[in-house]
């Protein structure tokens, strides 16, 4: 059934309802006027007979009873019957005298009960006598052989005034059925019209087709709701437009880059691959909707994504791919936010020829040390024996003094970048031992005992019982501590103390080496352990080292699973922190 249909049989049937109860309603409200209107009538004209007989009027006086009813009767043109106390019928204007012996008592009557009971009373039933539906209106009279007067009156004029009604209440009923048919037809199709426009406009912007200019759907309750359904359709397809074109954005973007990059949902499923990712992964067809263990065939990838889609957190990891061993990728993956439905993104770079570069890097440091080593170990043996033939002249002895110094200079730069290499390459181990604080404070400071006397530095040793031991290899600890204690020696003024610290917190063991010196400034702090890096101008006084000491100890700080960090102090100068790791701190 339509809605039109539908719409139509509520609202007719509703009208027709409506007319029918309302035609019955008049009905039985005129039946009841009527009614009451002959009642107060009948009982007027009954007081009336009965003040006549308590008055003794001239018309009634020596008559019969029977007599005085056919008068009574002749005059106010009802029907009289007079009764007496015992509710014998003495007198009827409709029966002679002969009937009258026959008739039954009335004083079971329902009329003549209530006149004894109240003065007056009135009834209606049908009447034996007369085989007609009667009103009675009976009034009690005080004395006299005539002790109630009753008028009656047939109602057959009244029922005939309410079918009369009736008949013209049901023309007027089908008149208005008619009516209503018609009317509610034309309203069904006016409204079914105007909802065929609404779904015909909805079914254009489902499609998409936003072209045609709104129209305006009416003011009434229909038109505002559609007029409001139109307005918010308009403007969630203009953002479904702007949607799709951030979307191409978007697709140009990722077509463009040279990373991959997936991203699934909460669930694990694809959402979408870019073409980088698709080369790398070698995922071959569509993909989205599937699961990422289903194209990811990487166990390192895998449980990065597994990781962050269970909340861990996890860090980048850097693999070779399974189908190109050749190529390098680093992978990284990040949360998407619960409120933007969940999920992670994973980024590869690929970091082949980074790789290879650094590696051409390396080699070629090490190969150019490799060579400078042995020409330099030359130039110092010809300097030192031009020195022990004691030269001729102050001048010869300075420039042999400067070569010297200039060669060792020269060779421990070398040195120092064959162990970077070394580092690079992974090639340092370490003899784990447990080491006393206090010895590796020592050994530095008994190697570094020239250039401190040199300079007039003191050294202060101060270690907490709890952290007299650290677990470690004594000779490369010794060597971080060195480069430590000769950089603050470099930049702190003569005559000054340096600070050796050793303490635990947070259940880890802390070594430190705080100087006197100008200090680091705040933009210098993050880069000062790069290679060959100097800080500004008030620490770049030729110090004499090789620019690779601090690089060198943090690289070692990382084989111990240590960190080391730089700061500065309050009160002036800078200070170095080499902080354990709790499990080599007990």
């Amino acid at each position: 059934m339509t809605f039109r249909t539908r719409t139509f049989s509520a609202v007719f049937t509703a009208a027709a309802i409506a007319l029918a109860v309302s035609t019955l309603l008049v009905e039985q409200s005129l039946r009841r006027f009527y009614d009451n209107d002959v009642r107060n009538s009948l009982l007027s004209q009954a007081r009336l007979a009965a003040h006549l007989f308590m008055t003794g009027a001239p018309a009634l006086q020596d008559r019969s009873p029977d007599r005085a009813a056919d008068e009574l009767s002749a005059l106010l043109g009802v029907r009289v019957t007079l009764v007496d106390a015992g509710g014998r019928v003495i007198g009827d204007s409709e029966q002679d005298d002969e009937a009258l012996r026959d008739l039954d008592n009335h004083a079971d009557r329902a009329e003549f009960i209530e006149a004894t009971a109240h003065g007056t009373g009135t009834a209606v039933r049908h009447s034996a006598t007369t085989n007609i539906d009667t009103m009675y209106a009976a009034v009690r009279l005080e004395a006299g052989p005539v002790r109630f007067v009753r008028l009656a009156v047939p109602l057959t004029d009244i029922r005939e005034r309410v079918a009369s009604l009736r008949r013209l209440s049901l023309v007027g009923l089908g008149a208005g059925l008619f009516v209503a048919l018609v009317a509610t037809a034309v309203t069904s199709v006016l409204l079914n019209r105007r909802l065929q426009a609404v779904a015909e406009t909805a079914r254009r912007y489902q499609a998409g087709d936003f072209s045609r200019p709104a129209r305006d759907h009416g003011r009434d309750e229909l038109g505002m709701v559609a007029n409001v359904l139109d307005a918010t359709a308009r403007e969630l397809g203009a953002r479904l437009v702007e949607v799709e074109r951030e979307r191409a954005h978007t697709d140009a973007i990722l077509s463009g880059m040279v990373e991959g990059v997936l991203l699934v949902d909460a669930d694990g499923r694809l959402v979408l691959t870019n073409p980088a990712a698709q080369r790398m992964l070698q995922i071959a067809g569509p993909s989205t909707g599937l699961h990422y263990l289903e194209v990811v065939r990487q166990p390192d990838i895998v449980a990065l994504m597994t990781a962050v889609l269970d909340g861990r957190p996890a860090a980048p990891v850097e693999i070779e791919l399974a189908r190109d061993p050749a190529r390098r990728v680093r992978a990284s993956v990040v949360p998407v936010e619960a409120a933007r439905g969940g999920g992670a993104v994973l980024v590869l770079y690929d970091i082949t020829d980074l790789r290879h570069a650094d590696q051409v890097r390396r080699d070629f440091v090490a190969n150019v040390s490799h060579e400078l080593r042995t020409p330099l170990t030359a130039i110092r043996g010809y300097v030192e024996a031009l020195l022990d033939a004691a030269p001729e002249s102050a001048e010869t002895r300075r420039f042999l003094d400067v070569i010297a110094r200039h060669t060792l200079r020269m060779e421990r730069l070398v040195g120092d970048l064959l162990r970077l290499a070394r580092l690079d390459a992974g090639q340092e181990e370490i003899a784990w031992a447990r080491c006393a604080v206090a010895d590796l404070f020592d050994a530095v400071i008994v190697d570094l005992d020239g250039p401190l006397t040199t300079r007039r530095q003191r050294v202060s040793i101060d270690i907490a019982p709890d952290a007299a031991t650290v677990e470690g290899d004594a000779s490369k600890l010794q060597d971080i501590l060195r480069n430590l204690v000769e950089n603050a020696s470099n930049y702190s003024p003569a005559e000054s103390t340096i600070e050796l610290r050793a303490r635990r917190r947070d259940g880890a063991v802390e070594l430190q080496v705080a100087d006197r010196g100008p200090g680091i400034a705040e933009a210098d702090l993050p880069r000062i352990f790069e290679r060959f890096y100097r800080a500004d101008r008030s620490r770049t006084r030729d110090p004499g080292g090789t620019g690779l000491g601090l690089s060198i100890a943090r690289h070692l700080a990382g084989l111990h699973g240590a960190t080391l960090s730089a700061a500065n102090r309050a009160d002036g100068g800078a200070i170095f922190t080499l902080r354990f790791a709790p499990a080599s701190s007990t």
